[in-house]
């Protein structure tokens, strides 16, 4: 009988996937990154406990391309800085992917997220426009000219924190505990340019993010980076008080019930 392909894999199989993996090289990627000082209390709004804002209330989007051969991906993260047990970062409110591929790790695994989206970065000479979209909607939109180079800065590792969880079956809340996620990542820059320009937030029902104003720009770049990343849970979540911020994984907070018609196979 000929291989059914849905069926068990080895354990040889399995291993070797990991392996694959693990030996990625560096993947570098040509992106726009823009900071901002914006509301405090919109900042504090959208914070699930137990993260807390930081001393300066900072958003930041970033808007990137990859050259992946025979498979280009657009890749976006809208967020705000955020702190936890002594360690800044960033809690990303949606990250905007153009494939589904990218997707799906990054939800399942590390609880990003990640929602599928277009995803625009464009150079023509010195003039730069990078952009979010979904559901026809440019929600941010980044634009500007090349003011000149900047040193690349040394490696370093940032965190972003994530929650994973799965909602209950019965709608009731969650099945199991929500977990937080600290996320590692060892970032390089090989190249990196300042850009004059402005960040436009457009209204959207799906990704309010212009809830969380331009209040005053603190800086715009272009550059070439590379990173690698790596997740730990480092605690469990109250789930009654995870349960009000879950609609921000979601479109329609209606979705977390989605599920077949009564009697359907």
């Amino acid at each position: 009988m000929a291989r059914v392909r849905y069926g068990a894999r080895t354990e040889a199989e399995i291993a070797a996937a990991r392996t694959a993996g693990a030996r990625l090289p560096d993947i570098w990627s040509t992106g726009v990154v823009a900071v901002w000082e914006t509301d405090p209390d919109a900042v504090a709004a959208v914070l699930p406990p137990p993260l807390k804002p930081t001393d300066r209330p900072l958003a930041r989007v970033n808007i990137s391309k990859v050259d992946l051969p025979g498979y280009p991906l657009g890749a976006g993260s809208f967020a705000v800085a955020a702190a936890h047990d002594g360690v800044d970062g960033w809690y990303p409110l949606v990250m905007p992917m153009t494939h589904e591929r990218a997707l799906i790790g990054g939800r399942e695994v590390f609880g990003e997220p990640k929602k599928l989206g277009e995803v625009v970065v464009d150079r023509e000479g010195q003039n730069v426009r990078a952009s979010l979209a979904r559901h026809g909607i440019a929600f941010v939109e980044v634009r500007g000219t090349v003011a000149g180079e900047l040193p690349p800065p040394q490696p370093a590792q940032k965190t972003d924190f994530y929650f994973k969880f799965l909602p209950a079956v019965d709608g009731s809340g969650f099945d199991g505990d929500p977990v937080l996620v600290h996320c590692l990542r060892n970032e390089k820059v090989r190249r990196l340019e300042r850009i004059a320009g402005e960040v436009v937030l457009r209204e959207s029902r799906y990704d309010p993010v212009a809830d969380l104003p331009v209040r005053r720009l603190v800086e715009i770049t272009l550059g070439e980076k590379t990173s690698d990343q790596r997740g730990k849970v480092v605690e469990r979540v109250d789930a009654r008080a995870l349960l009000p911020y879950v609609h921000q994984r979601y479109d329609d907070p209606a979705q977390v019930l989605d599920g077949p018609p009564e009697g359907s196979a």
